[in-house]
C-alpha cells in the first residue's frame, strides 16, 4: 500500500522582524501618490530653500537696510503699547555700538517733538507687530511716510497692512501678540550690530561703557 504523502512546503507565517516583506513594495519603490523621502512634514521646505520669514531671511533683509542707512546720523524708534519697550531697546543698542544719536519715543506722542527732525534723510524704525493698536500704528506710520522718512518696519509674519505701508520689513513669526516683543528685540539687536560693523567700530568694547558701576 502507498505509504502517507510528503509533506508540503509549510504555509507562510506573518513575517519576523527585520524579514523584508514580498509584493510591489519589497524593492523599496514608493506607494503611489508618495515620494521616495516620504510625505513632507509640516512646515517642511524644498531642499535649498528657505521658508518665509525663517531666520535666514530675516538676517539677510537686516543687512540690506543695515548696507543702506549704515551712515545716517539720526534714527527714531517709535512704537505703541508693547511696542514702546522694544523701540527703546532697539534705540539703545543702536547708540550704544554705533554712536548714531537715536530716540525712542511713544508712536502717540511723536507730533509732540521728533516728527520736526524728520526729513528725507532719516531712518525711522516701527514696531509694528499684532496688537490691539495695530490700525494706530499704521496711522503713524503713514505721518511719517508723509514727511519723507523711511520707514523700517518689524512686523508680525503675514500681516501685507503695514508691508505695504512701509519702505522694508522685517518679519518675526506670528506668536501671541504680547509674546511678540521678545522676539521683535532681536532683529533690532542684529541691525545695531550691523550697522557698528559696517563703521568700522568695535562693537565688543563700546566707548565709555560699563558692565557694573562701582562708582555712583
Amino acid at each position: 500500500a502507498p505509504g502517507p504523502p510528503a509533506p508540503g512546503p509549510p504555509a507562510p507565517g506573518p513575517p519576523t522582524a527585520g524579514s523584508s516583506a514580498s509584493g510591489p513594495l519589497a524593492s523599496g519603490a514608493p506607494a503611489p501618490g508618495l515620494s521616495a523621502s516620504g510625505p513632507p512634514t509640516a512646515g517642511s521646505s524644498a531642499p535649498g530653500s528657505s521658508a518665509p520669514g525663517s531666520s535666514t531671511d530675516v538676517v539677510a533683509q537686516v543687512r540690506r537696510i543695515a548696507a543702506q542707512h549704515w551712515q545716517g546720523e539720526f534714527f527714531l524708534y517709535i512704537g505703541r503699547h508693547v511696542g514702546l519697550p522694544v523701540a527703546l531697546e532697539g534705540a539703545l543698542k543702536l547708540k550704544e555700538i554705533s554712536y548714531i544719536a537715536t530716540d525712542a519715543y511713544a508712536a502717540g506722542e511723536m507730533k509732540h517733538g521728533p516728527i520736526a527732525l524728520l526729513d528725507e534723510s532719516t531712518p525711522v524704525v516701527c514696531i509694528a507687530t499684532d496688537s490691539p493698536v495695530l490700525d494706530k500704528v499704521a496711522s503713524n506710520i503713514q505721518e511719517v511716510r508723509a514727511r519723507g522718512a523711511h520707514v523700517i518696519a518689524v512686523v508680525s509674519e503675514g500681516n501685507a497692512q503695514i508691508v505695504e505701508h512701509a519702505d522694508a520689513a522685517i518679519p518675526i513669526p506670528a506668536i501671541d501678540w504680547m509674546l511678540q516683543p521678545i522676539l521683535a528685540v532681536i532683529p533690532l539687536q542684529l541691525l545695531a550690530y550691523e550697522i557698528a560693523r559696517r563703521r568700522g567700530l568695535d562693537v565688543d568694547q563700546p566707548r565709555n561703557l560699563a558692565k557694573t558701576v562701582t562708582v555712583e
